[in-house]
């Protein structure tokens, strides 16, 4: 339910908020993505394109490096060819030859025609800005994926793109959804949050809820034993003290 703390425990998890107790423990050399909600305020400060290809950052870095290791070899520095040639097959390696048409191509995924992803990010709706910030997310290929409410805003055909890359995604994703439909294509366990605990299912969403009734009967049926088994002793005592009382 809202307020349960799903979203508080999400910040724990990233590193950007502190536990009360406990610990957090992640993977060493594990990158985290987190997919937050947002609200029409938030700011880019570029077009839609270019907020989506930051994701890329380190080989935008390395591009421009190239750039000014190639000047300089053209000058006859022949000290930095080395720098160059290495610089550009790291360059090619890591993905520097597409990774802008494939920053494109999801974007059009996400429904950002090549009009939109030439325009100022900052005047999207919020729905637009989520969507832009779940394709730079994806793009930057985090081992872990921390996703709030993600069909928000999405229309159908975004929606079934974003199941289908995480039911492939070799990683691991959180989400938090009230969308069940989306939950049972996608997870394949349930942490119901609630009164400060966690409570885990092995299963999709559906599964979640056939199990939950199942535990509620037996802890249920549980419950009247006990008060069967008090009443039980309550007669016993009662009549334990009538006897007493006669003697």
């Amino acid at each position: 339910v809202n307020g349960a703390g799903k979203s508080t425990l999400f910040s724990i998890i990233s590193g950007a908020s502190e536990p009360t107790s406990g610990s957090v423990t992640v993977a060493s050399g594990a990158t985290i993505g987190v997919l937050e909600q947002i609200n029409d305020a938030h700011r880019f400060g570029s077009t839609v394109f270019e907020a989506a290809v930051s994701a890329f950052s380190g080989l935008i870095a390395l591009e421009k490096e190239i750039s000014l290791l190639y000047d300089r070899v053209n000058s006859g520095e022949e000290a930095v060819i080395k720098a160059y040639t290495d610089a550009v097959e790291r360059f090619n390696s890591g993905g520097g030859n597409e990774f802008r048409s494939k920053t494109a191509s999801l974007l059009e995924k996400f429904g950002f025609g090549e009009e939109m992803q030439r325009g100022n990010a900052d005047l999207l709706s919020g729905g637009e800005k989520t969507k832009l910030l779940m394709a730079r997310l994806i793009l930057s290929e985090p081992d872990i994926l921390l996703l709030d409410e993600p069909t928000n805003h999405l229309d159908l055909h975004a929606t079934e793109w974003l199941e289908d890359y995480l039911r492939k995604f070799r990683g691991t994703v959180v989400a938090i959804s009230h969308d069940r439909y989306f939950l049972d294509r996608t997870v394949s366990r349930v942490i119901e949050v609630a009164d400060g605990k966690a409570e885990f299912y092995s299963g999709n969403y559906s599964f979640y809820a056939v199990e939950k009734e199942r535990r509620y009967l037996e802890k249920m049926r549980q419950y009247e034993k006990e008060q069967a088994k008090i009443a039980q002793l309550e007669k016993s005592a009662e009549q334990l003290r009538m006897f007493a009382f006669k003697g």
